[in-house]
């Protein structure tokens, strides 16, 4: 017996579906509000939820993420009385099972939920056997969001199909290219690793592609590509985005028919290579302003996996300090070392701009700077770090009188740096709600507008409580 959760406001409609699914054999709760259906869903195993869209205390697309993120990671079915394309896609792209209108048939409002349930428990089964068995070495963390990449990991690993990674600097990808690698059937062959942000672009169909001696001035010898070199294992490119224009169109057919012709040669190579490629950009919208080739990009996203920045994950922080700090002290010959509670509580009140990568400097500092002290206090962490944390439970309050003319006073103007991040919160905060009213809350338009992906919009309105109307 599966238990179903119904988030709507509209009694009739909560019985209506209580009816269908206990008709299926399952138990159905209800919940008229947002609030009260996240506490359910944190509260129990819940395997799918009905979420209307109209709430009283807020949007069900806006909360879907929240809802997924519960402990059972339920299938979400978005149930509408007002249908809209732009909510549809919406809805999908955040995680949805379905959308469905109401005012449908009985059959077409259980059809979801039997598929859901179908999908839901041979997952768990496939989950049982890769994710246990999953090589992740250094991908460290057991949050919601990093377990649906590591779901999703496992799920690439065991194809040949291409990957394309997404997310922040210093979130992980190359980790996650290299354990899809080591999972997969290729993982006796080479990784080989592109870094396309630093390709010479006179020479970057030589690096990729190999050359014969004579070909180029400089070509004293014949030189062997690196799609040859992953000829049975991995390429790997690294910020494909910054892969010059030019070489796209080379590029894609070599993707294509895993052939290739080396620069000075007249005969074709086959590379039997597996692809995986990386970005931190936009690469939907740099094929809109025609910087990337819309062609490259559908072959690059034939599965995509999305890393979350560290700042979405922060209950992962103290298990990728714990992991970090051993490994330190061990390289380096020093006595493993404890922390207190508020060294972690300063680590998650701050922002994590450069993510994992920026988190295990500060770790290395914090330790050096601890040096035969046994325990790590926020006292080890770098200034910045601890700025934000100090600032974060500041009450600020309202000017001094007579300011203007005793001037300020000692002590009370922040660093420079501080003060430039309190004005782009600011300024950026502004710009998404003038973004938004020009929009007229039209998500892909503010995403044209605005240059970026509808995960990033909404991860930005979530962080200033800016609703979509």
């Amino acid at each position: 017996m599966a238990r179903i959760l119904i988030i709507d406001d509209d009694e009739s409609m909560c019985y209506a579906l209580s009816r269908i699914v206990s008709r299926m054999g399952h138990s159905a709760a209800c919940a008229n509000t947002i609030s009260e259906g996240l506490d359910m869903a944190a509260g129990g195993d819940i395997d799918v939820v009905y979420l209307d869209v109209r709430m009283p205390d807020g949007n069900g697309l806006e909360a879907l993420p929240k809802v997924r993120g519960g402990p059972s990671s339920p299938e979400v079915i978005i149930i509408t009385g007002f249908g809209d394309p732009d909510g549809a896609e919406m809805a999908i792209k955040s995680g949805a099972w379905d959308y469905i209108e109401k005012g449908c048939s009985s059959k077409e409002m259980s059809l979801p939920l039997l598929r859901a349930l179908e999908y839901r428990k041979e997952k768990k089964v496939a989950a049982a056997k890769s994710i246990i068995s999953l090589k992740r070495e250094e991908i460290i963390g057991g949050s919601p969001e990093l377990g649906a990449c590591l779901d999703l990991l496992a799920q690439a690993a065991a194809t040949d199909a291409n990957v394309l990674i997404s997310g922040e600097t210093g979130t992980g990808k190359e980790l996650f290219a290299r354990a899809i690698h080591r999972n997969s059937s290729r993982a006796e062959g080479a990784f080989v690793v592109v870094d396309c942000a630093t390709l010479p672009e006179t020479l970057v169909e030589s690096v990729l592609f190999g050359h014969e001696k004579g070909s180029f001035t400089g070509a004293e010898k014949a030189q062997e590509g690196l799609i040859r070199q992953a000829g049975g294992g991995t390429l790997f490119l690294d910020e494909v985005g910054e892969l010059p224009f030019s070489t796209q169109k080379a590029f894609l057919r070599v993707l294509q028919e895993h052939r290739f012709r080396p620069v000075g040669s007249r005969r074709e190579i086959e590379s039997d290579f597996r692809l995986i490629a990386a970005t931190n950009r936009n690469l939907d919208q740099m094929a809109q302003n025609i910087q990337f080739r819309e062609d490259l990009l559908f072959r690059l996203k034939t599965f995509v996996i999305e890393v979350p920045p560290l700042r979405e994950r922060t209950e992962d922080i103290k298990e990728l300090a714990r992991y970090h700090i051993d490994r330190f002290c061990e390289r380096n010959g020093l006595t493993p070392k404890g922390f207190s509670p508020e060294f972690i509580d300063t680590l998650k009140a701050y922002h994590w701009p450069g993510n994992v990568r920026e988190l295990v400097n500060a770790l290395d500092r914090a330790v050096t700077a601890a040096h035969f002290e046994a325990t790590l206090f926020p006292k080890h962490l770098p200034l910045d770090i601890r700025i934000r944390k100090a600032r974060a439970v500041v009450v600020h309050k309202g000017p001094v009188e007579n300011a203007a003319e005793t001037g300020p006073m000692p002590g009370t103007l922040p660093r420079i740096q501080d003060f430039r991040e309190m004005a782009y919160v600011q300024a950026e905060k502004h710009y998404l709600e003038d973004l938004m009213t020009l929009c007229e809350g039209n998500v892909k338009e503010a995403c044209r507008i605005a240059g970026i992906s509808q995960s990033r919009l909404y991860a930005l309105l979530q962080k200033y409580n800016i609703r979509v109307s």
